[in-house]
């Protein structure tokens, strides 16, 4: 009996441990330095295996190569791969007459390796709506797409393609509209908004699970619209106010007539104060309000004296309707005086200034560009570049630059646990890149490959892309001349 199971014992060892087959997935990124945006760190060695639109399992090469096999491989040897870049304020807008030259903005936010955008409102709400869910079922190629649709604003106002309110009821109907549009966020305006009615947006939005965001009225102060709920507060000039010491007589003066908007401008531009400004920014953080600076849109408009961008080789990417809604801004700037753009000089370092303190206070900073029509020369895609790399120039590191435009953008939509990180359940939007960014910010340009909800997109096909474009908008260009 003892000599039968002896025997026996081998075989049934042999049965009990079979070989283990390797899983198959769509795409490895093999032998990368994954960029840990959260702890400002690198992991070197490292093996990303993506299935779909999941990434489904990260580790060491080694280890990975036993588990898994793929049907696509890319070489990250040398390279850094980070998560998928957010711009968090764009628009889309010109009229219908620019449809299709908005459409093709679309392929320059892939090409520069971001993978999400959020449009902050334009004058073609119902146009991205029907984008954002092309985009969704892959019938459309574009960066997953957010926007607040129409945004809110008063009777005749400036901005066109809003909803107009005037009463309560207006605002009820609004948000009624809203919801049926599904749409990812609330934005509102000010140019005739009441400031009654604006706080009442506010919190009608957040009544109605809504996020809001927007311009702030200079009747108000920016704590009346942050006590009030809102989510976002767009430019940085907004943060500044909210520094001003007699911000509050300020807007009171304002919202009497005693004061034009000329000389509010003039008061505010004067009486900031930094503990005034740091006890604000404390209370933002405390109330998780976040911060869309959009610099790089401001110093544009501010130096066009020193830099008229007639030449800007990135032109060549722009359709020639939607570089014509540049001219009323180029226009305006032009009949500056010396004096007003001396002071235009002196006021953008002064807003600027206030970037490093809102981190310090512990404000959640959203890198957005405010790219898209009328906004002279502020260019999709690279515009994001443009605007981390003033970041750090304003006092910012690379790692906290990083973070604004690749976890911010996900922790303000709650969606974390999603996206903002390389790891095993993310999403498979990822940007390669040829150098490390926490190292140098400039390296987000270095774009090796970028991955959009699993498809891949070496550099030949980015380029390819770019190329596409300028092809379209040349042909806009002959047609325009005949």
């Amino acid at each position: 009996m003892n000599a039968t199971f002896r025997l026996a014992l081998p075989v049934l060892l042999t049965l009990s441990a079979p070989a283990i087959a390797a899983e198959h997935a769509d795409l490895m990124i093999q032998h990368a330095t994954i960029v840990d945006v959260e702890h400002g760190r690198t992991i070197p060695g490292q093996t990303v295996v993506v299935r779909g639109e999941d990434i489904v399992a990260v580790g060491e090469d080694r280890a990975i190569a036993k588990a898994w096999t793929a049907s696509r491989r890319v070489e990250g040897r040398g390279r850094y791969l980070i998560p998928g870049l957010w711009d968090m304020h764009v628009h889309f807008g010109g009229g219908p007459a620019l449809i299709e030259e908005n459409k093709a903005l679309l392929p320059l936010y892939i090409a520069h390796g971001i993978t999400t955008v959020r449009d902050a409102s334009g004058d073609l709400p119902e146009q991205v709506l029907a984008w954002r869910g092309q985009i969704r079922r892959g019938e459309l190629a574009g960066p997953q797409l957010f926007t607040s649709g129409a945004k809110i604003e008063g009777i005749k106002p400036v901005w066109k393609g809003t909803i107009e309110v005037g009463s309560q009821a207006d605002l009820d109907a609004a948000f009624v509209r809203l919801k049926r549009d599904q749409v990812d966020f609330v934005k509102i305006t000010d140019s005739t908004l009441t400031p009654d009615l604006f706080l009442a947006a506010v919190r009608g939005a957040r009544a109605n699970g809504l996020r809001a965001s927007g311009h702030i009225p200079m009747a108000l102060t920016v704590q009346q619209a942050v006590h009030a709920g809102i989510s976002s507060i767009e430019h940085l000039d907004y943060a500044y106010k909210a520094g001003v010491k007699d911000e509050a007589a300020i807007a009171a003066d304002f919202a009497a007539k005693r004061i034009d908007r000329a000389e509010a401008n003039r008061r505010l531009d004067a009486g900031f104060d930094r503990d005034t400004a740091m006890a604000a920014y404390r209370g933002f953080a405390a109330k998780g309000v976040y911060v869309t600076p959009t610099l790089n849109g401001g110093r544009i408009l501010d130096f066009l004296d020193q830099d008229d961008h007639a030449h800007d080789p990135y032109l060549a990417y722009i359709g020639p309707k939607l570089q014509a809604t540049y001219a009323w801004r180029v226009e305006r700037a032009a009949k500056a005086t010396p004096a007003q753009i001396e002071a235009r000089h002196r006021e953008y370092h002064q807003v600027a200034a206030v970037l490093p303190m809102l981190q310090q206070a512990g404000v959640t900073v959203m890198a957005g560009t405010d790219a898209g029509f009328l906004n002279s020369f502020n260019y999709p895609g690279i515009g994001l570049h443009e605007e981390l790399a003033l970041f750090v120039k304003e006092g910012l590191t690379p790692t906290q630059a990083l973070s604004a435009a690749t976890r911010a953008g996900p922790a303000w939509f709650g969606t974390l646990d999603r996206y903002g990180s390389v790891g095993e359940g993310k999403a498979a939007d990822l940007v390669l890149l040829a150098r490390n960014p926490l190292d140098d910010i400039t390296a987000t340009r270095a774009i090796d490959t970028v991955v959009l909800r699993g498809q891949v997109y070496d550099r030949k096909a980015l380029d390819a892309l770019l190329a596409q474009v300028r092809g379209k908008v040349a042909a806009w260009q002959a047609e325009a001349v005949q």
